[in-house]
């Protein structure tokens, strides 16, 4: 418990920027430092928690599983001081300049207004361009500053944050299961209709490792865009999938065999490693994560 107490913060940035770009150099021209200084940081760290954090190989570094372990806890440290320092530099209600956030169109629709209200709360002079696409490469082509993703992208030069893992379900229009019945069981919805999102072969490989056998007859009709697909559920074409949020919210839709396991998906909000260095990017970041991760908001 000692050794807690002589944590330097300097040292954890030191740690943090070298873990994040996998060298000395790189982390020492990051940070402002000289290479020497920073490296002296680093073992600092390490003496303080007597393990070795980091191991060379060929010319870049790699954590050490104690390293891996203490990274993400460096990483809240690092938001947590971030945000401090906005704070402590004006407040957020001064902060201006635009920040895009890219998402699906049924998230960018349904999901992001009531986060998007508190941030005119709390940053009103801030200009929000919101783009409707499943595309990760927006972000990298510097399109938009923040993306949020149901895969975890792979690209070094992107911060990737598990916010939510959301649950959806089948939803069907009143009007369409007066029609056609109420499916009691997964066995019953194989004979009812279905909007497809995008490729329909897709989805029926997906269904079917989740215990819902359909045939390319099960889908008559569909759309790639979201909000086209569960607008056509929304008129009684067929069974759609949905956020169990948006679903329950949507008037004149019905949850679709309740007891059965829902489809679980991951939410992840990406970011640039520029993140750390802007302030409108870090606030806007802040809040969609506080946000996203409190499912009942």
């Amino acid at each position: 418990m000692n050794s807690l107490r002589r944590f330097d913060w300097s040292h954890i940035a030191s740690f943090l920027a070298t873990a994040e770009t996998g060298s000395l150099s790189a982390a020492a021209r990051k940070l402002g430092l000289t290479q020497p200084t920073l490296s002296r940081q680093v073992a600092a760290l390490e003496d303080d928690l007597s393990v070795m954090l980091f191991e060379r190989v060929g010319r870049s570094l790699r954590l050490t599983e104690a390293g891996a372990q203490l990274l993400e806890h460096a990483r809240r440290m690092g938001d947590a001081a971030d945000r401090i320092a906005i704070a402590a530099s004006g407040q957020a209600q001064d902060i201006e300049g635009q920040v895009r956030i890219t998402a699906s169109d049924v998230m960018t629709a349904y999901v992001l207004p009531p986060a998007l209200h508190r941030l005119r709360e709390v940053a009103p002079k801030l200009h929000i361009d919101l783009v409707a696409t499943n595309d990760i490469r927006d972000i990298l082509r510097r399109e938009a500053d923040i993306a949020v993703r149901h895969v975890r992208p792979d690209q070094p030069d992107l911060i990737a944050r598990l916010v939510q893992n959301a649950r959806a379900r089948f939803y069907g229009s009143t009007d369409y299961l007066n029609r056609r019945g109420r499916p009691k069981t997964l066995s019953d919805m194989e004979q009812h209709d279905f909007i497809s999102f995008g490729d329909p072969a897709q989805m029926i490989a997906f269904l079917k490792e989740r215990g819902l056998a359909l045939r390319p007859e099960n889908f008559r009709i569909g759309s790639a865009n979201g909000l086209v697909a569960w607008g056509l559920a929304k008129d009684g074409f067929g069974l759609s999938v949905m956020f169990d949020e948006v679903g329950a919210a949507t008037p004149g839709m019905e949850m679709v065999v309740p007891d059965a396991t829902p489809v679980e998906f991951p939410i992840w909000l990406v970011t640039h490693r520029e993140l750390h260095t802007s302030r409108r990017i870090r606030v806007v970041y802040d809040l969609l994560a506080e946000f996203l991760t409190n499912p009942k908001r």
